[in-house]
């Protein structure tokens, strides 16, 4: 879903091209053949093994530039806007270009119901971002203190296991209105159904590549396509597929 208009998100110069950079930097890693074979190799392995994901799959992701496309980006970050999302997790921060999306958003939905409330509210907001691999942390905190005070304010950003560090009682915001999984397939379910209890009903849940990587998501989108666990869900058509889905219990 390529489009030739200008861009949608609200930025600074100085953010706007922070944002070109690290999506080139994506793009190269992307489309080299190393990383093309890896994903290959993945899917001959699942299918053959069943295996869905190994140490040798962590080790080579490790250090690897793979982030949301950046139709995506653009996507999440309106949609974040039009639903006034203040409270927001991503799951999967990498190297934090998502989350520069997200955070612009959440930011500027604050600073707008703080006008709206004419000083009348002491309203908050944060992403609360989530990476595993400490390397990928240190870079996405150096890029959102590049973006500077549009993005950084805005961020809290936990490195280790998300299973772990989004629990309530380690300080997540008991409401949450969106939710972004952009993480390996194993840790989406258990993911959501963590997050569930947090989300107040309307709560938007995105997940990307649930096309391409259908098989390995097969236990996720059964869960979330069934409406008796509360959500309503559609596929939109992004390059390996966007799952859309609304908490509505």
């Amino acid at each position: 879903m390529k489009s030739d208009s200008p861009t949608p998100v609200v930025a600074s110069l100085r953010v706007q091209q922070l944002l070109q950079k690290l999506h080139a930097l994506s793009d190269v890693e992307e489309k080299s053949w190393s990383q093309r074979f890896f994903y290959l190799t993945r899917l001959v392995r699942f299918l053959v093994f069943g295996e869905i994901w190994s140490a040798a799959a962590d080790e080579h992701m490790r250090d690897k530039f793979v982030a949301l496309d950046r139709d995506k980006c653009q996507f999440i970050y309106l949609l974040t806007r039009s639903v006034g999302a203040c409270n927001v997790i991503e799951a999967g921060t990498s190297f934090g270009l998502s989350t520069i999306y997200l955070a612009l958003a959440v930011g500027q939905n604050v600073l707008l119901q703080r006008k709206i409330a004419a000083g009348t509210t002491s309203l908050t907001g944060k992403v609360t971002a989530t990476e595993k691999e400490h390397a990928k942390a240190v870079k996405a905190r150096l890029h959102c203190k590049e973006a500077g005070d549009e993005v950084e304010p805005w961020i809290e950003l936990r490195e280790g296991d998300l299973l772990e560090s989004l629990k309530v009682d380690n300080g997540v915001p008991e409401r949450i209105d969106l939710l972004l999984l952009d993480i390996w397939t194993p840790l989406a379910l258990p993911t959501l159904k963590l997050v569930q209890p947090m989300l107040k009903c309307g709560a938007v849940v995105i997940t990307d590549n649930v096309g391409i990587a259908k098989l390995l998501y097969r236990e996720f989108l059964e869960y979330i396509r069934n409406p008796e666990n509360g959500f309503r869900s559609l596929t939109l058509p992004y390059s390996g597929g966007l799952e859309l889905s609304v908490y509505l219990p």
